[in-house]
């Protein structure tokens, strides 16, 4: 039975194999999170509109929309969320597991525009010192602006 399943699986290669594994497997969502810096040491933080009211703050964070890369997805959310162009560096977070989603963090760098949030989603943007972060700061967030892993 083995090699009769894998004569027939070598008979499709290609796109046919590419739908078979699809629809045999979990479909998860990616969400990326940036720590993003600016030339200070700083890091930008949101005070999102949409989390919880004790934990509104955290880092620029998004989801992976199908054949984007992900350094480009926290490119892309910080532009949108706030107007500024950054670009991710190295991967530090990487972490599966949930029922839906996978997450992944890179460090950024700011690289420039200027400063316009989206009201849609975000009340405020701010620089922040490491050792200065205001409360209500996501936790999971935390660790990773002081680079331990994030649960």
């Amino acid at each position: 039975m083995k090699k009769i399943i894998a004569r027939l699986w070598r008979g499709i290669r290609g796109p046919m194999q590419w739908r078979v594994l699809w629809l045999a497997h979990a479909k998860f969502m990616v969400g990326v999170t940036g720590v993003v810096r600016d030339g200070q040491g700083r890091v930008l933080l949101l005070k999102h509109r949409m989390w919880p009211p004790e934990r509104p703050w955290g880092l620029p964070t998004g989801y992976a929309v199908k054949g984007e890369e992900f350094p480009h997805t926290i490119a892309r959310e910080v532009k949108e969320e706030t107007g500024l162009d950054v670009k991710a560096g190295r991967l530090v977070h990487l972490k599966s597991g949930y029922k839906l989603r996978l997450e992944v963090a890179y460090e950024a760098v700011c690289t420039g525009g200027t400063l316009k949030i989206d009201t849609f989603e975000i009340l405020e943007a701010q620089w922040f010192s490491p050792d200065a972060l205001p409360d209500g700061v996501q936790e999971s967030h935390r660790a990773l602006i002081h680079g331990k892993p994030a649960d």
